[in-house]
């Protein structure tokens, strides 16, 4: 799979989030989408990289180590990285801040995408480092929320995403492309883009929606 990233890594602003859908709706993978609520900080953003899983889930009280799986995980981070945690529906506290992201990109981490919360979120923003979440909360993890698994198959959604997946993320939201599917995936993505391309020129030019449609069988 790294090669494979490093393969397609150069076409990275060629590709988005609704056309690698689009094809693995076609190869039957409908599930390819996290959640809507997983946004981007900043809408400009876009990351594209390996899938490294982290499951945190609610506590009730601080635990003896706390943040202990959570920092073995971004201790383990790589080049091409993109930490993918979920909170399994927890939106008490934030698991994701400033500090962290500081850390995941010295490991070498891409981006970081979750389906909790995050904050210092105007640090986060200075240093450019793309964060997709679902909301903001001053309030730390600690005695919140704590996470028990890493390197393991979570599940964000409709979407279960294994480490290794590779994970594309724009403004329009997050696809994982499942190790099995990307290379072929990837491929008709990059197809389809072509594609757009020319029926973006047809219908430019004012020609029937229909017309175009029925020529390219793309829309």
């Amino acid at each position: 799979m790294p090669d494979l990233l490093t393969t397609y890594l150069p076409h990275r602003d060629q590709l988005y989030s609704a056309v690698l859908a689009d094809v693995l709706d076609g190869l039957g993978h409908r599930s390819s989408a996290l959640p809507p609520s997983v946004r981007p900080l900043r809408q400009e953003w876009r990351l594209f990289g390996r899938a490294v899983t982290l499951s945190a889930v609610p506590v009730a009280a601080e635990p003896e180590q706390p943040y202990a799986k959570e920092l073995e995980c971004i201790d383990a981070l790589r080049p091409g990285d993109v930490l993918v945690a979920t909170t399994n529906g927890d939106r008490t506290s934030a698991l994701w801040g400033e500090l962290l992201s500081t850390a995941a990109r010295a490991h070498g981490a891409v981006g970081v995408v979750l389906d909790g919360l995050t904050r210092d979120t105007a640090k986060i923003l200075d240093m450019d480092f793309p964060v997709f979440a679902s909301g903001f909360s001053p309030l730390d993890s600690k005695g919140r929320l704590d996470a028990i698994s890493m390197g393991q198959p979570i599940r964000l959604g409709d979407c279960l995403v294994r480490p290794g997946d590779l994970v594309f993320a724009d403004i329009d939201g997050v696809v994982v492309v499942p190790q099995s599917l990307a290379e072929q995936a990837l491929a008709r993505a990059l197809e389809k883009v072509r594609g757009e391309n020319r029926v973006r020129e047809e219908l430019a030019k004012g020609r029937s929606v229909r017309e175009v449609f029925a020529e390219y069988g793309i829309l």
